[in-house]
This record gives C-alpha cells, sequence and structure tokens, in this order.
C-alpha cells in the first residue's frame, strides 16, 4: 500500500466530514460528494453561504458556523476561494483538508503544510468513500 493510500485510510476512517462548496444542483459534485459521505455512514455538515438546505439538511455558510468542529473538510471550491477556507480550519484547529480534483494549488498546499494541516489531494472522496463499503 502506498504512503497516499494510508492517507486516504486515514482521513476515511474519520468521522465527521465538513463538504465546502455543497451544493443543492444535483449534477453538481459538491451535491455528489456531501450524498456519497452521508450515504456511506458520515455525520457530514454541507458548508455554502448561498443555500439554507441540502437533503434536508441545514447547511452552513461558513466553517466557524457548524454545529461541531469536523475532523475533515472537503474542499470542492476553486482554489481562488481556498484560501479563506484553510485560514478558517486552521483557526478551528481542523487537522485535515481533502482537497476534490481542481480545487487544490501549490499555493493551497503549502498554506495547509505552513499551518501543520494535513492535505490530500489528487484523488476523490467519493471515489475513495465507496471503496471503502
Amino acid at each position: 500500500m502506498c504512503a497516499e493510500q494510508n492517507q486516504v485510510d486515514e482521513f476515511l476512517a474519520q468521522k465527521v466530514f465538513a463538504v465546502v462548496g455543497a451544493s443543492r444542483d444535483a449534477d453538481k459534485y459538491g451535491f455528489k460528494v456531501f450524498r456519497a459521505l452521508k450515504n456511506g455512514g458520515y455525520e457530514v455538515f454541507p458548508v455554502n453561504p448561498k443555500t439554507d438546505s441540502i437533503l434536508g439538511d441545514k447547511c452552513y455558510p461558513s466553517l466557524t458556523k457548524l454545529p461541531k468542529v469536523p475532523d475533515v473538510v472537503s474542499m470542492i471550491v476553486p482554489p481562488h476561494e481556498g484560501e479563506r477556507v484553510v485560514e478558517e480550519a486552521a483557526g478551528l484547529g481542523i487537522k485535515r483538508i481533502w482537497f476534490q480534483p481542481g480545487a487544490e494549488s501549490e499555493k493551497l498546499l503549502k498554506l495547509c503544510e505552513e499551518k501543520g494541516i494535513a492535505a490530500l489531494s489528487g484523488v476523490c472522496v467519493m471515489v475513495e468513500s465507496k471503496k471503502k463499503r
């Protein structure tokens, strides 16, 4: 098993996820990832300031408004929006961010490293979580 697979397994062993960029649009990855994690038995909080609820769950405008600190943040927003989210996560003591393909950048990965946050990129949380079932 490669080091990356070990990290994937460690992230998926967590219980509470926040999906930043969750969406009500069933065609978007923000919806698909939220639904996959929810169906996978995780406690999942959708984060999107433009939406009140997704699949009947209250949606939160930011990580700081969540009722509990998540173990993992799944990031499904463009890299230019990610810096604010990484800073917010660091302020809350969040230790893991999973960047969906396309949400990461070298700058964001370096920022995570500087903040002591384990960053996972290049693999899809939806695909990996389904493999575990």
